[in-house]
């Protein structure tokens, strides 16, 4: 009875043990809205709106985390863009967010010169939206561990677009088979790496890094281009042409911005 009642237990803890490995394990969905801005005036309904009213609003409906980027000042789409990145921990958090605001008085209060904003006076000129799911190398968002002035950060947002699927899906292999881990060790402080599932550019890949300054950015570019694991790794036949064009963003987080 006894050595029954031992199985029994060693079953349960095993089960748990699964189980609590494949929870640490799910994959974060993350939605990064593009807000394509036309003057400074909509850019401050902007950031009134996701300051006062949508990222309280999303921490209220448990998302603990917002990030909100813009071009930094050499870009040339420099006050054009406002980026917005929100993760969840699943899709139909996603697809569930929209009904919750709606039910929120506070958010529909506070945010009410966005929301009723009128035809001839909108707060951006257009808004396109990438949804991703987390790469299993880092299936769960990252804080930033600079602790810098925000201004003066250097977030780098890459999109690596591949001609056909097999071989995006080979990039998305090489990042999480050695190219994520480089990025670690040199410091890169990466936020997310997200497999794009809906989106303008598609197949595509996203993520991005982050850096002290400009001078930091391009000295870990260099230190990357001259890593040994690095070298050992981009000559591989298997990924050989996985990127056919790469669209870097060059950035910098709101002062409100979470991340």
């Amino acid at each position: 009875m006894k050595t029954r009642n031992l199985m029994s237990l060693g079953f349960i803890a095993l089960c748990f043990f699964i189980s609590s490995n494949l929870l640490a394990q799910k994959r974060d969905f993350y939605e990064l809205r593009t807000y394509h801005i036309e003057t400074a005036e909509q850019e401050a309904m902007l950031d009134e709106y996701l300051e006062k009213a949508f990222i309280p609003a999303a921490h209220r409906n448990g998302i603990a985390k917002v990030g909100v980027f813009k071009p930094i000042a050499s870009e040339p789409d420099a006050g054009k863009k406002v980026y917005l990145f929100i993760p969840f921990k699943s899709m139909d958090g996603i697809l569930g967010l929209a009904a919750k605001l709606a039910k929120d008085q506070t958010y529909q209060t506070s945010g009410s010169s966005y929301i009723n904003a009128a035809f001839d006076k909108p707060p951006y000129k257009r808004m396109e939206t990438s949804i991703m799911q987390s790469m299993t190398g880092q299936p769960k968002f990252a804080e930033s561990k600079l602790t810098n002035s925000k201004k003066d950060r250097v977030y780098e947002l890459r999109s690596y677009e591949a001609a056909t699927e097999r071989l995006y899906k080979q990039k998305v292999k090489m990042f999480n088979s050695g190219e994520m881990d480089i990025f670690e060790k040199l410091n890169y402080s990466p936020i997310f790496y997200g497999e794009t599932i809906a989106g303008a550019n598609m197949p595509n890949l996203m993520y991005m890094t982050t850096h002290e300054n400009m001078d930091v950015r391009n000295a870990h570019w260099k230190a990357f281009s001259a890593d040994p694991d690095w070298a050992g790794m981009k000559d591989l036949a298997e990924y050989k042409n996985t990127v056919s064009r790469n669209d870097t963003r060059l950035l910098y987080p709101a002062e409100y911005s979470d991340l």
